[in-house]
């Protein structure tokens, strides 16, 4: 049914209470319920918008819709929706640069004029296969800076947002070591949470209750962890000449633990981006950190580094390469203040620092541990 013969029925209805009109992942009931909260309240019905089309936003994972004669698109008609309701819509689409305009006797959210460039035709099928979980965790935390924050500081923080939603995907598609009580995330009632910080990393807290291996349930306990991302992490060996490549650079959590040695040696390391996997991001971090090639990526390990207080979640590769002499110098992105120094070390040194306790990184501490055990593999096949 077309919008047009839906609003006659609806009745009459102040501004503040009129129909709105959706077209691309708010037609998503998931996605909906995470903006609104709950919709027993509302009348959802499909209809036909005319004289738009719905396009992809270019290079990015939601649409947009464009004025374009003799077009029409599907679309949702949403009736019923409170002032509570609208300003939660309001603060959500805000932060994506959407604007609510008045069509005929409803509403809809378009992008404010030249701000995002047109893809291809967006389809809901599409967009639900590709991005639909990623957009709903990544909804859950804008949703929960509703009333703390202004959708424009939202938006200033979308990008580690939807860095952390990609972490929260990898995590629920992972496979884990079982264990002998077989306890999942259902096993843990979650009362309440809040982000007493967010900028670039975040930190979190709940209040929660968990099965015990008792059989009873824990009492509700405060909890906080630090919310950062999934981290991809490559030692560069050289086979051939036998040495690897380490970087130095200023590191803030020894400095903020009080050492005289906040400059630290390790692995080159960087975020996984949302929409990159764990392996491109090594590769690109190793070419970001070093101008490195690396031509094969030995897997280590997958692990949590501080599973106690932290989501952090290390991917850890050996990568192969080559490193001749002369090829140190200083990298990192200049938009992220990054000063890192590269160097080189025989592989055998490496190992016997790690022998000796004397690697205070512990992804360092693994890859070289790793690399004692394959270094002769690695010498013969490659």
């Amino acid at each position: 049914m077309e919008w047009e013969q839906v609003w006659p029925q609806l009745g009459h209805r102040d501004a503040l209470t009129r129909p709105l009109i959706v077209y691309g992942t708010l037609r998503d009931h998931t996605l909906l319920e995470i903006v609104v909260g709950d919709t027993a309240h509302l009348r959802l019905t499909p209809t036909t918008l005319h004289g738009y089309a719905v396009h992809w936003v270019q290079d990015a994972p939601f649409p947009m819709c464009v004025a374009q004669d003799g077009a029409c698109a599907e679309a949702l008609l949403i009736d019923g929706l409170t002032q509570a309701d609208q300003d939660r819509l309001d603060f959500y689409e805000g932060g994506f640069a959407y604007d609510l305009v008045d069509v005929g006797g409803a509403r809809l959210y378009v992008p404010q004029q030249g701000r995002w460039p047109k893809g291809a035709p967006w389809s809901l099928g599409d967009w639900q296969a590709r991005f639909g979980a990623l957009t709903y965790a990544a909804a859950r935390e804008v949703m929960a800076y509703y009333g703390q924050l202004t959708a424009e500081e939202v938006a200033a923080r979308f990008e580690m947002i939807r860095v952390r939603a990609s972490a929260t995907v990898r995590a629920k598609a992972a496979q884990s070591l079982p264990t002998g009580s077989a306890f999942r995330s259902d096993d843990v009632t979650l009362h309440a949470s809040r982000y007493p910080y967010s900028n670039f990393f975040a930190l979190r807290e709940v209040d929660l209750a968990f099965e015990t291996y008792g059989g009873g349930r824990s009492q509700v306990v405060t909890r906080a962890g630090f919310v950062g991302t999934d981290a991809a992490i490559v030692l560069p060996y050289d086979p051939m000449r036998d040495r690897v490549m380490l970087v130095e650079q200023f590191r803030i959590g020894p400095f903020l633990r009080g050492s005289d040695a906040p400059w630290s040696i390790e692995p080159i390391a960087g975020r996984v981006d949302a929409f990159e996997t764990p392996q491109q991001a090594a590769l690109r971090e190793a070419h970001e950190e070093a101008g490195l090639s690396i031509t094969r990526l030995e897997p280590v390990a997958e692990a949590y580094p501080s599973p106690g207080c932290s989501t952090e979640f290390f991917y850890c590769y050996v990568g192969l390469c080559d490193l001749p002499d002369g090829i140190t110098g200083i990298g990192g992105e200049a938009s992220e203040a990054e000063d890192i120094r590269s160097l080189l070390m025989p592989a055998e040194e490496l190992i016997a620092h790690a022998d000796a306790m004397r690697l205070t990184n512990v992804p360092l501490m693994t890859c070289a541990l790793w690399l004692a055990r394959h270094r002769a593999r690695l010498q013969a096949t490659y």
